[in-house]
């Protein structure tokens, strides 16, 4: 069974002891700070929803269909966004990225139907959807160059950064409006993309040369494919959990359980702040568990969480739930790309990564419906059930190895 990123240690060169370069260091650490600046727009966005939503009195549904355009935007543009790797580089695509996100995080508040919504979360969701795929990118060549188990940390910042903004959106939340407080976030934005953008347009890509003894990358055909495709959907069925904790978890405790708006913004806080604890633990828990046992516990610590989350009768329990779902599903979508990784190379880790960032995208969009269908409670506890579905299927897939002749 491959290992999650267990590549040879680089040789010492940075100060203070520090393993990587200086160059490599003061990479690692500008794509430190755009993981953890993508979390922190997005959380900003997300934690405004329920104000957006009654500025244009939108139905659950018709809100649904308005995130739609998050999730549109995003699918297209990933599948394009490796091409635009391959032709400028995945820095200066990561910086356009984040020039984008941060212009458009603005626009939502600026909308009064929801067409209008829907329009702008377009650009939004094709930013968002380019800056996932050019920085996972980036960090892949850097990991590849460090050869240290660092991606979790990136992983860790993106939760970090998402814990702050929203920690800031459940301050902000009565007493400024969703468009000061966007417009705020947008300059914020532009500023650190401006500072630290700087390293990555001075700095290509590492290219490091494979070991002879190093197996080369299976391709994606036939059983390949077939298993990348599995451990993609376990990166969906997680990932479509964050999708519906990050649109509709402070809705919930707002509408259903009568919570301040403040309080309700803490609830994504939680839930961000206990993913960024499972990651920043999560290579001492695979060494101690190994990848299959991580996956099986991370999916049914996950159910539990927002089974507790989705039907608990006070917010404080919600609470509660919410944090244990986010400290179980910490690290299987970080876990599902290595493995898919480990067997089809970088296409794998591409593929399995749109797979899952779909699943994020597209998954508030079903919660709308099925909670006009049925009660968004109920809608909610279906991420409990594709966290169970993460779990059995990686247990299913726990010998999965690429064919020797693929």
């Amino acid at each position: 069974m491959p290992h999650l990123n267990k590549l040879r240690t680089a040789a010492p060169g940075g100060p203070s002891g520090n393993t990587a370069p200086l160059p490599l260091s003061r990479l690692r650490t500008a794509l430190t700070v755009f993981f953890a600046l993508d979390g922190f727009l997005f959380a900003g966005w997300v934690v405004r929803i329920p104000a957006i939503k009654q500025q244009t009195g939108a139905s659950a549904s018709d809100l649904g269909l308005a995130l739609l355009g998050v999730s549109a935007g995003a699918v297209v543009t990933m599948t394009l966004t490796g091409r635009l790797c391959r032709r400028f580089g995945s820095h200066p695509v990561t910086v356009a990225s984040a020039v984008l996100m941060s212009l458009s995080i603005a626009l939502p508040a600026l909308t009064h139907s929801t067409l209008a919504l829907g329009l702008v979360l377009l650009v939004f969701g094709a930013a968002y959807g380019g800056i996932n795929v050019a920085m996972n990118s980036a960090a892949v060549d850097l990991v590849a160059a460090l050869r240290r188990p660092v991606m979790p940390s990136f992983h860790a910042a993106f939760s970090l950064g998402g814990m702050v903004g929203a920690g800031l959106g459940a301050l902000v939340a009565g007493g400024l409006s969703p468009t000061v407080h966007l417009l705020l976030l947008a300059v914020i934005g532009l500023l650190v993309t401006a500072v630290v953008g700087r390293v990555l347009l001075g700095q290509a890509a590492p290219v490091t040369e494979r070991a002879p003894q190093d197996p080369a990358p299976h391709r994606l055909t036939g059983r390949t494919r077939r298993l990348v495709a599995v451990f993609g959907v376990i990166a969906l069925c997680t990932a479509y959990g964050e999708g519906a904790m990050a649109d509709w978890g402070a809705l919930h405790l707002e509408q259903d359980l009568d919570a301040h708006p403040g309080v309700a913004a803490i609830g994504y806080s939680l839930f961000a702040l206990a993913m960024t604890a499972g990651r920043l633990t999560g290579t001492t828990l695979l060494e101690r568990l190994g990848q299959t046992r991580t996956l099986v516990a991370g999916g049914t610590t996950a159910a539990a969480g927002m089974l507790l989350g989705s039907l608990a009768p006070t917010v404080w329990l919600a609470l509660l739930g919410f944090a244990v779902a986010g400290l179980g599903l910490a690290n299987i979508f970080p876990v599902a790309v290595a493995r898919a990784g480990a067997l089809a190379g970088p296409g794998g880790v591409a593929a399995a990564s749109t797979l899952g960032y779909g699943g994020m995208l597209l998954g508030p969009p079903a919660i709308g419906f099925l909670a006009d269908w049925f009660s968004l409670p109920v809608a909610l506890t279906t991420v409990a059930a594709l966290a169970a579905g993460a779990a059995l299927i990686g247990w299913a897939a726990r010998n999965a190895t690429a064919p020797q002749d693929a």
